[in-house]
Parts: C-alpha cells; sequence; structure tokens
C-alpha cells in the first residue's frame, strides 16, 4: 500500500485510488493517472484490506479496482458503496463477459473498462465519472 503526500494547488485535483494485484501494472497506471494536472492518486492497493483502508481513510472520488481483485472485486465494490457514498467506481478488468460486468454494476461500479485500453481512453473515463454528480 502506498499513500501519496497531497500537494498544495489551485487547480481542483480529482482524488483517485487504484486497486489491482498486478504490481507492474499498478505502477503503470499510477505514472498515468500522476502525471495529470487534474488527477492525484493518493494511494494504491494490491488486496481488500488495504483498498477499503484507504477508502475509509481518503474518501477519494474515484476508485480503480481490478475485477478479480484479491477478496472479491464485487465484494470491494459494495463496501466501498457502503463506506464512501459519494466516491466513484471503474471496474478495469482483463475480462469481457457480461457476467462480470452485470455483477460489478449492481455492486454500484458505474464503469467497466477491459485492460488493453489506450491510456487515453483510461483517463476519459475517470474524468468522465469525476464529471458525475
Amino acid at each position: 500500500m502506498t499513500i501519496a503526500a497531497s500537494e498544495d494547488s489551485t487547480v481542483s485535483r480529482l482524488r483517485v485510488i487504484l486497486c489491482d494485484d498486478n504490481a507492474i501494472l499498478l505502477d503503470a497506471l499510477r505514472e498515468v493517472v500522476q502525471a495529470q494536472p487534474d488527477l492525484e492518486v493518493v494511494g494504491t492497493a494490491s488486496d481488500a484490506e488495504e483498498a477499503l483502508h484507504l477508502v475509509r481513510w481518503h474518501k477519494p472520488d474515484l476508485v480503480v479496482l481490478d475485477v478479480r481483485f484479491p477478496g472479491g472485486g464485487h465484494l470491494v465494490a459494495q463496501q466501498i458503496g457502503r463506506d464512501s457514498p459519494a466516491t466513484r467506481m471503474l471496474a478495469f478488468s482483463a475480462y469481457d463477459d457480461s457476467s462480470s460486468m452485470e455483477q460489478m454494476s449492481r455492486a454500484g461500479v458505474s464503469e467497466y473498462l477491459v485492460k488493453g485500453v489506450t491510456n487515453a481512453e483510461f483517463l476519459a473515463a475517470l474524468r468522465r465519472l469525476g464529471r458525475r454528480p
């Protein structure tokens, strides 16, 4: 688990927590997101316990959650919804089957992206979620 130091800025940045058990992917996502002036990675997690701790502590604007996340992606999403109802969630998965998509949607996830999308598509999804009331 990592926690990023908050930077003082006049730009309101969307606070993001990234959750995936693949450390290489997690590092790459952090670099992509943190490079954006309107987004801030406030933490990363590799399992459910870490993810829920970070969400409870930071109450982020957005959480990116692996569907096959240790602890159950849909179960983690349900708990995030209870612990931080204003947090919006993006499922990020290698699986594009309808049952995974439906399960995550029922758990409170607003968007679902399949891994392999471009960085621009990934960032656009985060920004879409960040604009939703």
